[in-house]
């Protein structure tokens, strides 16, 4: 019984395969090059949204990382500050 079902199993998983292997026919062949004069709406990429976004994206990252080490540079600046004051 048990080899009736692993051979079942085997048979099931090779099928798939077996029908991939099969060759299919390829389209008829066009003579020459014909433009698309008209792109369907459901295919069409809304290019100049997704380019500003990503612009707009990298323009806050790099003004939020700039911002970000100024604050930084000015603690340190002060702390370096308090300690000539200190330590003199």
């Amino acid at each position: 019984m048990f080899l009736v079902r692993v051979l079942a199993c085997v048979a099931l998983l090779a099928m798939p395969v077996a029908m991939a292997a099969q060759p299919s026919q390829p389209p008829p062949a066009q003579e020459e090059f014909v433009p698309l004069s008209e792109v369907p709406p459901s295919e069409q990429i809304p290019a100049f949204t997704l380019v500003a976004a990503a612009y707009g994206f990298v323009w806050l990252a790099l003004i939020g990382y700039i911002w970000s080490v100024n604050q930084r540079l000015q603690k340190v600046e002060r702390e370096l500050t308090q300690l000539n004051r200190g330590g003199a």
